[in-house]
């Protein structure tokens, strides 16, 4: 049989043959072997580049940051599809389908950032006075400011201030000078018209990052799907595991799952972080005492 392809499909991400799998021209087992990560390797998929260090480790803490939310709406849809038990891919599916412009990772931050950074080069203004033209611009139009606000954390999300001080620590640049001056005139127009304060959520803490790292919009949003997708898959899998299927039957508790007043946490009780020094004793006790064992999914 005739096996001669009638056209070839080109791809600069990566090749495989019978002996190794190539990333950008990397050979992905020696990446491995040379102890290279996933983030690494999410540098050289999306910007075919090795990263510094200090660029290497903003990704490695806001990826930790990214990953759980708790109850929100990719959890509570994860969840919900589960208990019609599919196969778990279908919920996960399902949780990230969700990110869009009121929830989770998207591009339309970036692409926002992108324009303004452009227009303060081109009308010759610094970021700080063009963080004020996007802020004016937005507000009067109506429009909602993006990156500002969290429904659940109405003093601010507890991760996106310190992801702030990350990036400014690691990767301080002009991403972060245009969100820094963008929060500044958000809150003081809004106190001028008798408002209260709104905080930085992870959109502008998170994605302003992640720019900095030269992430485009759209890998920046596939990044924070691909975190928020494991803890998707989390919470379907303890679902499928520990809840009834259907989860509206006589005998499941209706409830409105994003009210965090109607959680109720079962897990391990709050516990300090031990320090990398203490890591290898710390992870040999817990190993030795087994208490993990049973939250185990």
């Amino acid at each position: 049989m005739d096996r001669t392809p009638l056209f070839k499909r080109k791809t600069a991400i990566s090749y495989k043959t019978e002996e190794k799998t190539v990333l950008r021209g990397y050979n992905v087992s020696d990446l491995a072997e040379e102890g290279y990560t996933f983030y690494d390797a999410l540098f050289i998929l999306f910007q075919d580049r090795i990263p510094a260090e200090n660029e290497m480790d903003l990704l490695r803490f806001e990826t930790g940051e990214l990953l759980e939310d708790s109850m929100s709406p990719s959890a509570a849809s994860a969840i919900a599809v589960i208990g019609g038990r599919p196969n778990l891919p279908a919920a996960v599916a399902a949780g990230v389908m969700t990110f869009g412009s009121a929830h989770g990772p998207g591009a339309a931050h970036g692409y926002m950032m992108h324009k303004y950074i452009e227009r303060a080069r081109v009308e010759g203004k610094s970021l700080e006075e063009m963080g004020k033209v996007l802020v004016d611009e937005y507000m009067d139009a109506g429009l909602a400011v993006m990156g500002m606000g969290q429904p659940q954390h109405l003093d601010g999300d507890p991760r996106a201030e310190p992801t702030h001080i990350k990036h400014e620590q690691l990767c301080s640049g002009v991403y972060l000078e245009l969100q820094r001056s963008i929060e500044k005139h958000f809150n003081e127009r809004r106190a001028r018209e008798g408002k209260s304060y709104v905080a930085v959520n992870m959109i502008g803490a998170g994605n302003t990052a992640l720019a900095e790292m030269g992430f485009s919009p759209n890998a920046a949003w596939c990044i924070g799907c691909v975190c928020r997708g494991f803890s998707c898959a989390a919470h379907a899998v303890y679902t499928m595991k520990k809840g009834r299927a259907w989860a509206a039957s006589k005998r499941e508790p209706m409830v409105q799952m994003l009210d965090l007043s109607m959680i109720k946490y079962i897990g391990p009780a709050d516990r300090p972080v031990p320090t990398m020094a203490e890591r290898q004793e710390y992870a040999r006790k817990q190993k030795e005492e087994g208490e993990y064992k049973k939250w185990v999914i």
